[in-house]
């Protein structure tokens, strides 16, 4: 079977927004569909800068990046199965004109310019650009992506073709930088928690590589653990088979299935009804992240390192709940 996946990260799967630079991590977990294609022939059509994420990986046959010649050339080929998960309207264009016997994903409205969705994708569509259910959904990020093409996910990881060039050599990793799409995912008990590790006589490594994407994939993989907040960071270290500590503010950390690798830390109960509110930036005088402990941080931290997660099938969450 011949397939084609769109995926170029200009807009989030189960976001509304549509922006100008590629969400990586958005990529990074949508490789999880590739389960579904083991036997057949797959294409995948990106972005650039997404090279590193998808490069050797074993199960795409072949890698293109978005220009006018491959735009030409996918509308010229026949799939079997096309998949569309870009709601940006050239892309969701581009899947119209695609030749293929079954179409899931994102397509055009001719009349209103604007990505509607293939048989199977509706319900995805309804909850991911509605703000109100979006924030009560409880299906993680992976069950939405197979039902969106017709199948039943069984628990099944993300596919990364980078193999890691050497061996852990820090207890713990600080992925602490965030990107400018989400400052209300900061956290400022960085420099606390790191003094705190220092003073148990842990091997502390500070996020490096943020220039190069395949140093920072090696800077995690010389890490035995990563506390990140929700971010690429976070699904690389679970591609890779780190244990991780993931703070979640203003991001839903039902959406994230951390495969029993780690805890979900999320702000202490209080004034916010409005978690997760979905917003990149916070107006409130405290931000939800800030309720966050370093103490609580430290002690999943103790709790990780010395195998005492449950692992439970939904992950461990710590903090708020709804």
């Amino acid at each position: 079977m011949k397939v084609l996946i769109i995926k170029l990260g200009y807009s989030e799967t189960l976001d509304p927004e549509i922006g100008t630079f590629p969400s990586l991590g958005d990529i990074m977990r949508t490789t999880v569909i590739l389960n579904c294609f083991e036997y057949d022939h797959v294409t995948w059509l990106t972005d650039k800068s997404a090279y590193p994420l998808l490069k050797d990986n074993p199960l795409i046959n072949r890698l293109l990046f978005l220009d006018m010649f491959s735009v030409m050339q996918l509308q010229e080929e026949r799939f079997d199965v096309a998949i569309n998960l870009e709601k940006v309207p050239g892309m969701c264009a581009l899947a119209n004109k695609i030749s293929a016997w079954s179409k899931r994903g994102f397509r055009l409205d001719p009349e209103f310019g604007e990505a509607q969705a293939f048989d199977g994708s509706q319900e995805a569509l309804r909850v991911y650009t509605n703000f109100d259910v979006k924030r009560k959904a409880e299906k993680t990020w992976q069950e939405v992506l197979f039902d969106m093409i017709g199948k039943e996910w069984h628990g099944e990881g993300y596919i990364l073709g980078y193999k890691p060039q050497s061996a852990p050599e820090s207890d713990v990793g600080l992925n602490y930088q965030i990107g400018k799409k989400w400052p209300s995912k900061a956290w400022h008990g960085w420099d606390d928690l790191y003094r705190v590790l220092k003073e148990k006589g842990l091997y502390v490594s500070w996020q490096a590589g943020q220039n190069n994407l395949t140093d920072y994939m090696e800077w995690i993989n010389r890490c035995d653990m990563i506390v990140t907040h929700d971010s690429l960071g976070l699904h690389l270290a679970i591609a890779l088979g780190k244990k991780v500590v993931a703070l979640f503010g203003p991001t839903a950390p039902q959406e994230v299935y951390l495969y029993g690798q780690g805890v979900a830390i999320r702000p202490s109960n209080g004034d916010f009804a409005c978690l997760p509110c979905l917003k990149p930036k916070c107006h409130k005088q405290q931000s939800c992240m800030d309720t966050i402990t370093v103490e609580t941080v430290y002690g999943e931290i103790e709790r990780g390192l010395k195998g005492e997660w449950t692992g439970s099938q939904h992950d461990e969450a710590v903090g708020y709940t709804r």
